[in-house]
C-alpha cells in the first residue's frame, strides 16, 4: 500500500470518476441490444478470445468486462444495482484513484490469465468487488431474496468456500482464472489479513502464557 500511496501523490489526479457507473451503463446497453436483437451474436464479438486478439480484434482485451452475466431482466437489474452500490461505496471509502486502481488492476490481471489460459471471464472480477465491499464494510447488509436482512461478511464467507470448492474441482486453466482474476483483492488486503492472523496467534501466545503462569 505505500506504493499504492507513492502513485496516488504522483498520478493522483489521472483517474475515471464515477467508474463503476459507466461500468454498469457500458454493460446495461449490451444487455439490451442483445436481449432486443439476439439474432445478433453480439456477445460472440466481445467476449475474451485469446486467438481473435492475436489476429488483431484487440477490443476484446476490455470488451470482455461488458458481457452480461444472465440475459434475464429482473437478475440483471439485481445485479447492475449491485455492482453500481459496489464501486461507488468502495469509490466513496477508497478515492477515485485507488478504486480505478484496484479495478483496472483486476482487468490487467484477468487478461494476463486470459493469455495463459485461452479464455476471461468477468465474472470473478465482479466478485473481487463484492469481497472488497465485503473487507471494508463487514456488517453492512442486504436484503437476502429481498427481505432477509444479511451482513456482507457472512455472504462473502460462502461465496469464498464455493471459490474454494471451484478451485478444487476446476481445471488448472479454471485455478488460474480464479487465482489471476482476485489477485487485485490479495495484493490490497493480503498484508491486512497477515498482520490479523499474526496478531491472533501473537494473542494466544500470550494468553496461553498467562495461564500456564496461574497454574
Amino acid at each position: 500500500m505505500n506504493l499504492l500511496n507513492k502513485l496516488e501523490q504522483k498520478f493522483g489526479r489521472y483517474y475515471i470518476s464515477n467508474l463503476m457507473l459507466y461500468i454498469v451503463i457500458g454493460t446495461g446497453i449490451v444487455f439490451a441490444f442483445q436481449y432486443l436483437f439476439s439474432e445478433i451474436p453480439l456477445l460472440y464479438f466481445l467476449t475474451f478470445n485469446k486467438a481473435a486478439i492475436l489476429h488483431g480484434q484487440i477490443w476484446r482485451i476490455i470488451s470482455f468486462i461488458f458481457i452480461p452475466e444472465s440475459l434475464n431482466p429482473l437478475e440483471m437489474v439485481f445485479w447492475l444495482y449491485l455492482y453500481w452500490l459496489f464501486g461507488s461505496s468502495l469509490e466513496n471509502y477508497w478515492g477515485g484513484f485507488n478504486f480505478n486502481v484496484y479495478y483496472f488492476s483486476g482487468v490487467i490481471f484477468a487478461v494476463i490469465g486470459g493469455f495463459i489460459t485461452g479464455y476471461a471471464t468477468v465474472y470473478y472480477l465482479n466478485l473481487s468487488l463484492f469481497l472488497a465491499m465485503a473487507a471494508v464494510n463487514p456488517n453492512m447488509q442486504l436484503l437476502l431474496f429481498f427481505f432477509i436482512p444479511v451482513k456482507m461478511k457472512w455472504l462473502a464467507w460462502v461465496d469464498t468456500a464455493f471459490l474454494v470448492y471451484l478451485f478444487i474441482i476446476g481445471s488448472w486453466g479454471d485455478r488460474l482464472i480464479i487465482l489471476f482474476s482476485l489477485l487485485n483483492f490479495l495484493l490490497f488486503f493480503g498484508g491486512d489479513f497477515l498482520r490479523l492472523v499474526h496478531h491472533k496467534i501473537k494473542f494466544r501466545k500470550i494468553r496461553s502464557s498467562f495461564k500456564n503462569k496461574n497454574k
